[in-house]
């Protein structure tokens, strides 16, 4: 797991990006990340009151597809206890340089985590680069966050079991690999702990069973005995022939005694954005996993402005914690 936090993730410097002479491995991929400072840190910041969550707790988990609108997206939240975020840029061209996370933090008066799932080596696909403000990249962060309306205690990210495979991706060349972000979350009842995750999507099945597993196994000896909810973009049927119902991440969860809600069973979590541009796209990609609490339905919201302007290629999926049980 990695533990330390930092109040700003430090840019990567010229040398992290430049890989003329490195081989397409996973070994040297790691040894290269390992020396790059932001992809082993937790960036810390935002404020929120000292007090612990009163139930019913309210939660959201969206995968937000860059982020290209932090002020509306707030407005979208707004009411949310504890929020669950993934594919959030930070420092780069098509999200004009901002900071998303810290943006919708500050608007909402909540306490976030973020960590760096991927180091973006070019400015992205085709479609995003009709957003670019610059040619660069400031930072080139992209990731998963988490926030709540409480402090945010024993901040973690786990990096996931993976292949690397967009290690040598010709449209989108990264470093790094998906990743789970986490906290304890004070309640009245108690501590409790949230997770918010991103599995792969360029993978089959078994690979994302895999990667549910090592979550599982990681929280569970970190954080013995503590309810946990584990929320975000679970990528279920994002593969060649793909159906949900036949991932294997869900008898994985159920037999380590997780539920998984994801709204109406045929109700499917994605939608034609302004970047991902195919109408025919309809997958229910997104869930929580949840484990000693005890959450009311899960409804699925429209990723929309009110002038119908999509936010994302996710709609919002959201529940509330009723209580620990």
């Amino acid at each position: 797991m990695i533990r330390e936090t930092v109040s700003a993730l430090p840019a990567p410097g010229a040398a992290a990006r430049d890989l003329a002479a490195l081989p397409r491995t996973v070994v040297a991929h790691d040894a290269h990340a390992a020396t790059i400072p932001a992809l082993n840190l937790v960036e810390t910041g935002g404020t929120a009151p000292p007090a612990p969550l009163a139930f019913p707790i309210r939660v959201a988990a969206w995968n937000l597809e860059r982020c290209l609108f932090p002020e509306s997206t707030a407005v979208a939240l707004a009411g949310a206890d504890l929020v669950l975020l993934s594919e959030m840029d930070c420092g780069t061209a098509r999200t004009a340089q901002s900071h998303p996370t810290a943006e919708i933090a500050a608007t909402l008066g909540m306490g976030y985590a973020y960590a760096v799932e991927f180091l973006e080596l070019g400015l992205g696909s085709p479609e995003e680069r009709d957003f670019c403000t610059d040619d660069f990249n400031r930072l080139g962060f992209h990731g998963n966050a988490l926030m709540a309306r409480a402090p945010l205690g024993a901040v973690f990210a786990l990096r996931l079991p993976g292949h690397r495979q967009w290690f040598t991706d010709a449209d989108q060349p990264r470093l790094g690999e998906r990743l789970a972000i986490g906290a304890r979350i004070e309640t009245e009842a108690g501590p409790m702990l949230a997770v918010s995750t991103h599995l792969e999507s360029a993978c089959g099945a078994d690979h994302r069973a895999a990667q549910i597993a090592a979550l599982i196994a990681a929280v569970d000896l970190a954080f013995p005995g503590l309810p946990v909810l584990i929320g975000g973009d679970l990528n279920t049927g994002n593969h060649a022939g793909g159906d949900w119902r036949a991932e294997g991440l869900f008898a994985v969860a159920q037999a380590a005694g997780f539920t998984a809600q994801g709204g109406p069973e045929e109700a499917p979590t994605t939608r034609p954005s302004l970047i991902t541009r195919w109408p025919e796209r309809a997958m229910k990609l997104d869930w929580f996993l949840a484990r000693g609490l005890e959450l009311g339905e899960t409804a699925i919201r429209p990723a929309l402005t009110p002038d119908g302007t999509p936010l994302s290629d996710h709609d919002r999926i959201e529940t509330v914690i009723r209580g620990f049980g």
